[in-house]
């Protein structure tokens, strides 16, 4: 019995007592579960931008080149891309709990594996099995909200599912460059990993089944394609950005290619095999208007947010000066504030629904966008690019909880975990296509200008950020079409 069900007993006269029990029971036993999905989710998420500061030690340590060490990155982001996708198959036929334990398994064992490494090639097959294991999780964390969680108080939950998207990046790279400056670089997964076992321990005892599963073979040409079509695609996505100045040995344009085709024909392939309810990735998500526009919306911001967070840093770094520990610290207030608004937007959001959230934060979020495109100079004041971060972050505060609840919110339950898979995969295709516009620009500015120092390294950052402030504006004209969901499973405003 879910959250909606067991509600319906509240209407019920004295004798019905037994079943508010048990409806008061079952509510315990959700807010455990989700509980525990989030604190799982914050450790995986953690984990995301923990490398990024670690990589210049890496290649020291390792005597690995840079090309070689953001293979530490790219692996992750490429097993991301190919596991999201078949992740909606497994929520749909296993069980809530064997699916967490699977998930917190994965990821233990490549922190342990990561940390105990020998050298570069275990480090990245450990990196992989993590990223196998966080591929799971957030699908997992999403699907059981929309299962559990009525639809008035959706917003309030998403918006803590939201503190764990935001606050778990930020404070990611301060914390690797706090244990970088007293510790090895392996302490960077032996510092993670304890928590993660408490949680997969906790989790394992604690976590019952919330979900009915249903019962469908896998359709293994289904998972080929979708493993050599969305990786190939993100491969050859994450190859553009260095292609101007490090020519690789295989173009990007070839895998890119490949992957584009691939992708087609897994559509095909799921088009077909939805006709009985056997789809990998169910695409009749994409039928409803109000989940399209809403995922839409969140690759535009993928997009212009991992451009932005790949090249601020560089200019932090590599033209004010700033150390790493610095530029960490820099970027931490603004992450926490998101974290701070995440919940109010998501009570406001109950309350009022996504509109008047998410326009306000589509344009706030262009503002910024043409801050950065206009006033980076050599010389710009330290409290200014501060700001600069925290409207960032509070922008995507407001978009965020609106956009995931509406998303999800508009699909009939029996495809909430297809959702959760195609908002995961689109994510992964967005970040992985804002890192490699932002560096192919900037990469393509260098060889056009043929000049060095901070001032031409600042007109290089500038010309990307030109590009995202124009992506900036298309995401507010497409927050313009975000409505509620025609079903009524959106709030309905001032209900409250």
């Amino acid at each position: 019995m879910t959250v909606e069900q067991s509600t319906s007993t509240d209407a019920l006269p004295t004798d019905a007592m037994p079943n508010e029990a048990s409806a008061a029971d079952h509510r315990a036993r959700n807010r455990l579960v989700l509980g525990l999905l989030l604190v799982s989710a914050f450790v995986v998420i953690l984990n995301e931008t923990i490398m990024g500061v670690a990589l210049p030690h890496l290649m020291s340590d390792l005597g690995i080149s840079a090309s070689a060490a953001q293979w530490l990155t790219t692996a992750f982001m490429l097993t991301m891309a190919v596991v999201i996708p078949v992740t909606g198959y497994l929520l749909q036929r296993l069980n809530t709990r064997p699916v967490f334990i699977l998930a917190m398994s994965l990821f233990c064992a490549g922190t342990l594996l990561s940390a105990l490494a020998p050298g570069f090639a275990v480090l990245v097959i450990g990196r992989i099995v993590q990223a196998s294991g966080t591929a799971i999780m957030m699908p997992l964390l999403m699907t059981t909200v929309m299962n559990l969680v009525p639809p008035e108080s959706r917003g309030k939950t998403m918006g803590n599912i939201s503190i764990v998207i935001s606050v778990a990046p930020a404070i990611g790279p301060t914390l690797s460059g706090l244990i970088l400056s007293m510790l090895d670089w392996r302490w960077l997964f032996l510092a993670v990993l304890p928590v993660a076992v408490a949680a997969l321990a906790l989790g394992a005892a604690k976590i019952e089944n919330v979900t009915v599963p249903t019962k469908a073979p896998i359709d293994v040409l289904s998972v080929i394609l979708s493993a050599i079509g969305f990786g190939g695609f993100v491969y050859g996505l994450s190859g553009l950005g260095e292609m101007v100045l490090h020519p690789p040995p295989v173009s990007p344009w070839i895998p890119l290619g490949v992957g584009m085709v691939v992708v087609a024909l897994f559509v095909l392939r799921q088009l077909q095999l939805q006709k009985q309810d056997r789809a990998l990735l169910d695409l009749r998500t994409l039928a409803t208007g109000a989940f399209t526009i809403a995922t839409l919306l969140m690759s535009i911001l993928m997009l212009a947010m991992f451009g932005t967070f790949i090249l601020l840093p560089i200019y932090l770094q590599n033209v004010l000066g700033l150390s790493t520990l610095q530029t960490g610290l820099l970027l931490l207030p603004g992450g926490l504030i998101m974290g701070l608004c995440a919940p109010s937007v998501g009570g406001l959001y109950d309350r009022v629904g996504p509109r008047p959230l998410v326009i306000p934060g589509a344009l706030l979020f262009a503002v910024v966008m043409w801050m950065l495109a206009l006033l980076l100079q050599t010389d710009t004041p330290v409290w200014l690019l501060l700001a600069a971060h925290i409207l960032f972050s509070i922008a995507l505060a407001l978009m965020f909880t609106p956009l995931f609840t509406v998303s999800l919110g508009s699909l009939p339950p029996n495809l909430y975990s297809h959702g959760s898979a195609m908002v995961g995969t689109t994510q992964q295709v967005g970040g992985a296509a804002g890192t490699a516009l932002f560096v192919a620009i900037m990469t393509m500015q260098a060889g056009a200008a043929g000049a060095g120092g901070a001032a031409a390294l600042t007109a290089r950052i500038r010309a990307p950020f030109f590009c995202g402030a124009l992506i900036a504006i298309v995401g507010v004209v497409t927050a313009l079409f975000i409505r509620r969901s025609a079903s009524g499973a959106e709030p309905h405003g001032g209900a409250h």
